[in-house]
């Protein structure tokens, strides 16, 4: 019904073409979303996409963004626009959570590094995000007193996916055209998804993480939640370059969009494993298949690739992030285990077995890994696959009480995502369509390190084989 209505997401360039013409300004659109937000927490079931907000910073962000419209010395493209950040970084004033009860007890007072370039461009922080605690899942349930499980905007009853799930949540609700999520195990791109918006996974290194809680150094990348491909491109060329502060991507070649906007596909090869990428429900086999050939008419040409030892990587990876979780968590555990949420105790409880061993082993497979990588990336562009196998769970009663432990969902939802992780190349998640039921499904696109530029071209050209947007039934329109 979305092709009549003719639905579509309000991105940068709708928020850019208010604020030239005068129509509106950016204090007017604060107080939009101010009314939006005290709504949000009064609706059945709550949205519970922003966790943490503060009216009167939203207003003098506002305000002083309206001043430079009207004076005509805007910062940057990302002037007046909203945006959020995810609880794992460090957003002044807000409190640190990370999806906790214990954490960040004390207003923060220093800004991570993305949120600094946020506020230099010009943005609007409307608050922090809801998240998995401490991103140990996949779902995004997260029942504790702070945060309260955040509701996918296309069916309330129904997850938001993890762990950036309020990032997610908000873009697709319409409450910010922009969020900044982290991913360790597919924790932009997972939520992306299941939420039918479009999320970009770094480079590692490639946006500084500086700020953030490094609860798995060797896996984590910061990366775009938007409504669209070249909003992704947008943030991603704002916030992707070397930070002192974060030692991982100081040696960085340059972040380009070179040929981002070339007419078609000609030359380009879409490597794909077959066997790999089957593996998924059939609503999202049927969409991702149809998409692939969408690439192929543009000019592309499919090459088939062999991904090897996917299975020794998936179990390296999640040793990998667990085990430094669990280094990174163990005077948490040792002092505030009962305020966990019993899914984080389990989580962390079991990368307690992992030992020593354990972890140089997957250091080995993660060396192989890339080198098969490195081999595959010399005869293709790109992989695709799926981005996750199925759409997104529902939520039940019990989850809203006590949590919800599914380590064959979890296993099974990051089944796409964890090659990405674990080697450190870029990933793009972008929706192509829906389910019967209505929940949104994405293609996912990744290519050799450093080359974003290849994957928002794909998504570029990816973004028109869906027909039509469907609105989402949990819909702010800021700009009406």
């Amino acid at each position: 019904d979305s092709a009549r209505n003719g639905f579509s997401f309000k991105g940068i360039k709708d928020y850019l073409e208010c604020y030239r013409s005068g129509k509106l300004m950016p204090s007017q659109v604060a107080k939009n979303i101010i009314a939006m937000l005290e709504d949000c927490d009064k609706s059945t079931p709550p949205l519970r996409a922003i966790v943490q907000w503060d009216r009167e910073q939203i207003m003098l962000m506002a305000e002083a963004s309206t001043t430079r419209y009207r004076n005509k010395c805007t910062l940057s493209c990302l002037d007046g626009i909203p945006v959020c950040l995810k609880e794992e970084f460090k957003v002044v004033p807000y409190h640190h959570r990370v999806g906790t009860v214990y954490l960040g007890t004390q207003p923060e007072t220093e800004d991570a590094t993305v949120a600094k370039k946020l506020r230099e461009a010009g943005a609007i922080i409307i608050g922090v995000s809801n998240m998995h605690e401490l991103g140990t899942g996949t779902t995004g349930c997260n029942p504790n007193r702070y945060h309260k499980i955040p509701r996918n905007p296309y069916n309330p009853n129904h997850f938001t996916g993890g762990s950036s799930s309020g990032s997610a949540a908000a873009v697709a609700a319409g409450l910010c055209p922009v969020a900044i999520g982290t991913d360790g195990g597919g924790s932009v791109r997972i939520p992306s998804s299941f939420c039918g918006v479009v999320g970009l996974k770094g480079t590692f290194g490639r946006i500084s993480c500086h700020g953030s809680l490094p609860l798995s150094y060797s896996t984590v990348s910061v990366g775009p939640i938007c409504t669209s491909v070249a909003d992704a491109a947008i943030v991603y060329s704002i916030l992707a370059e070397p930070d002192l502060l974060y030692p991982y991507g100081l040696k960085q070649p340059k972040a380009t969009l070179s040929d981002m906007c070339a007419p078609d596909l000609k030359g380009l090869k879409l490597g794909v494993d077959w066997t790999f990428f089957k593996a998924c429900d059939a609503e999202v086999l049927s969409a991702c298949e149809k998409a692939v050939k969408h690439l192929q008419s543009l000019g592309a040409s499919v090459v088939e690739v062999s991904l090897p030892e996917m299975e020794e990587a998936r179990v390296a990876h999640v040793i990998c992030i667990l085990s430094e979780m669990r280094d990174f968590l163990q005077p948490d555990f040792n002092k505030y285990f009962h305020e966990m949420n019993l899914e984080t105790r389990a989580s962390l409880a079991l990368a307690s077995q992992f030992t020593a061993l354990d972890y140089i082993k997957a250091n080995r497979q993660r060396t192989r890994s890339m080198r098969f990588l490195q081999e595959i990336f010399s005869t293709v562009n790109c992989i695709l696959t799926p981005a996750v196998p199925c759409t997104a769970p529902r939520i039940y009663e019990s989850d809203l009480l006590t949590g919800s432990s599914d380590m064959s969902f979890t296993v099974r939802s990051m089944r796409f995502m964890q090659l990405g992780n674990f080697t450190g190349i870029p990933g793009l998640v972008v929706p192509i369509g829906y389910s019967t039921a209505g929940l949104p499904i994405s293609l996912q696109v990744m290519a050799k390190w450093w080359d974003e530029a290849v994957l928002l071209r794909i998504g570029l050209k990816l973004e028109q084989f869906r027909d039509q947007t469907k609105k989402p039934s949990i819909y702010y329109d800021i700009l009406a």
